[in-house]
């Protein structure tokens, strides 16, 4: 068949007259196969119409369509070579949430650095003053020092004693007693006499204890002092700017009472949850344990409780209880009524409209509704099945705040979040449906607390300060008699 084709083709050529132009090549290709050309001049074009063929315009399609899908990574609108409409410009969801991920991360970091460029001419500035400082000691004259001159045995008149010769002024002070004394009273003074060229002022210290009653950090007293904060570890990243870390005052097998939970809380995908063995770990940085869970969390507002962990779903009001042993949810719930993802946050923002608590008295819920109108609602969780017990409307507006914990069955809020000094300034008793005003110094050692929780496995409250994992020891009254 294939040599009548060829015998078809010639006479075609022979009858068209185009004997002298046409010609027929054979010859093996790259393969080894063999392969016949012909090459037949038009009759009646001088040249082609067309450059290139349809696989140039195959290759302006598929340019095209790469065009559209770089639009869509950038933003831009590019027009398409050659006209082409059939692929859409417009960013897909996923790759719009990941450039806003990207736009919020690259905004964090951006003010992260305005705030070290601000610390840096802070300390430039403190570093001319400590060196001006330094120039001006440098520049007084030393004080001569003389030795003090004993007494002699047959002075008698203490009172009217004067610097001996080749003795300063200061030498003749702290020689001279007391002149509302007699020379009687001298001999119970601290001070001892003698050749020597220094003299050492001694003072006894007798501490104090507080009065019965007024202290007892074993029981379920209001707060009185918050002391200084102990850093703990600083996060990593720029993931560890918020973050939430705990330990559960019930641990259940397999985890001990010594484990310590950690999360980082930047990102919109929040799932996983990493523990450490002790603090120590904790501070060096090796976690134990690193669990996946099975929805995203909102927050900082988590918290552990007898084995599990509860935090709030993001985007929701549903609350989440993660058994750690069995690492699956173990229970689901909404909480009736309340905001959620920036309706009624702290004043720091953070979507952190629902705050979960352990305290003494079991598991709470803090948060507001659209009927309180934005003020605080406590309430008391199943640990169980999350179901509400109990529900208390305070008169405190949650924005107004900057975080908040609860102690003994009583709320406490935090007046700033950024203040490096600020103070516990509010205080409701569930126990008795009443709040009142307080004023307990707090201190922001890092500028930005974004998770105050109290641990009561430690009895001590757990913060997250702009990167940095730091607690406060407590001082707690005796709980009166009701």
């Amino acid at each position: 068949m294939f040599f009548l084709f060829l015998l078809c083709m010639c006479g075609l050529l022979l009858r068209g007259n185009a004997q002298d132009r046409a010609s027929l090549w054979r010859g093996n290709d790259r393969t080894g196969r063999c392969q016949y050309t012909f090459n037949v001049p038009s009759p009646m074009e001088a040249t082609c119409p067309q450059v290139g063929g349809p696989e140039v315009e195959g290759l302006k399609t598929r340019l095209s369509v790469l065009e559209a899908l770089m639009s869509q990574l950038s933003g831009k609108d590019l027009q398409p070579r050659g006209g082409h409409q059939g692929v859409s410009a417009r960013p897909q969801p996923e790759l719009q949430e990941a450039l806003n991920r990207a736009v919020g991360e690259r905004n964090l970091l951006q003010g992260e650095k305005e705030r070290l460029e601000r610390d840096l001419e802070t300390l430039k500035l403190r570093m001319d003053e400590m060196r001006r400082e330094t120039e001006r000691l440098r520049s007084r004259p030393c004080l001569t020092q003389n030795p003090v001159v004993a007494p002699s045995s047959t002075q008698q008149d203490w009172g009217r004693a004067r610097p001996a010769a080749g003795s300063n002024q200061m030498t003749h002070l702290m020689t001279r007693p007391n002149r509302q004394g007699d020379s009687s009273n001298l001999r119970d003074s601290a001070w001892q006499y003698g050749a020597l060229s220094f003299q050492e002022l001694k003072a006894e210290v007798t501490e104090v204890p507080a009065p019965d009653g007024t202290v007892d950090n074993t029981g379920c007293g209001e707060v009185i002092s918050v002391g200084e904060p102990v850093t703990h570890r600083k996060a990593d990243n720029i993931a560890g700017k918020y973050g939430v870390w705990m330990q559960d005052p019930e641990a259940v097998s397999p985890y001990g009472p010594n484990m310590l939970w950690r999360i980082d809380t930047i990102g919109t995908e929040i799932r996983q949850l990493y523990g450490y063995d002790d603090m120590e770990q904790l501070s060096k940085g090796f976690p134990s344990k690193v669990l996946l869970l099975p929805d995203p969390l909102e927050s900082t507002g988590a918290t552990m409780y007898r084995g599990s962990l509860y935090y709030q779903r993001r985007l929701s009001r549903t609350l989440i209880r993660y058994d750690l042993a069995a690492e699956h949810v173990a229970a689901r719930r909404e909480l009736p009524h309340a905001g959620f993802h920036g309706q009624f946050p702290y004043s720091w923002g953070g979507y952190t409209d629902i705050d979960l608590s352990v305290d003494e008295k079991g598991l709470w819920a803090i948060y507001s509704t659209s009927k309180a109108q934005g003020a605080i609602v406590i309430s008391k969780l199943d640990p169980h099945s999350l179901e509400v017990k109990k529900s208390w409307e305070t008169s405190i507006r949650k924005a107004s705040v900057a975080n908040s914990f609860m102690i003994c069955g009583k709320l406490y809020t935090v007046a700033s979040y950024a203040a490096r000094d600020t103070t516990i300034n509010h205080v409701y008793d569930t126990g008795t449906s009443q709040g009142k005003a307080v004023s307990i110094h707090f201190k922001n050692k890092y500028g930005y607390n974004s998770m105050i929780d109290y641990s009561l496995a430690q009895r001590k409250l757990f913060a997250w300060d702009n990167f940095h994992l730091v607690s406060y020891d407590l001082r707690l009254g005796r709980q009166q008699a009701n």
